[in-house]
């Protein structure tokens, strides 16, 4: 359900997210695309990279589409353009994945708005591997 942000407890939100597919994951060491699912991974939570340019990343199969993930996604953490956003929340809630979290600097009111016709939690501006750490979650 979508909310004011400063209402969402991101601790929960997390602990309930074990599965998390991350659209735009990068295979580059040097981007946070790369360096944020990563330690999210260290931390415990399954990664599961979405991006159409690379085989496998972070040790995981990567797949060209949310679609395409065989299993259920607790959370869709994207890393794209904020005008690219609104495509990916709808097929987040294709999916039933239950959140979505753009990453810090990605906002998009479209989204957003798809997100609460949805009934997705919906998270946007925010570093998910900054409030995990503040939540002091580890899996």
């Amino acid at each position: 359900m979508l909310g004011d942000m400063d209402t969402i407890d991101f601790g929960a939100l997390l602990r309930q997210s074990r599965t998390i597919a991350v659209v735009g994951c990068s295979s580059d060491p040097g981007k946070t695309a790369h360096s944020v699912p990563r330690q999210m991974q260290a931390c415990g939570f399954r990664i599961i990279p979405v991006n159409p340019h690379a085989e496998v990343i972070l040790g995981e199969r990567v797949y060209r589409t949310l679609s395409e993930v065989p299993w259920p996604v607790d959370l869709v953490n994207l890393f794209r353009p904020s005008e690219q956003t609104p495509p990916f929340v709808e097929e987040a809630a294709a999916i039933g994945a239950p959140a979505v979290w753009l990453q810090l600097g990605i906002a998009n009111p479209e989204s957003r708005r798809i997100a609460a016709a949805a009934g997705l939690v919906y998270v946007e501006d925010r570093c998910i591997a900054v409030e995990r750490a503040k939540a002091q979650v580890t899996l």
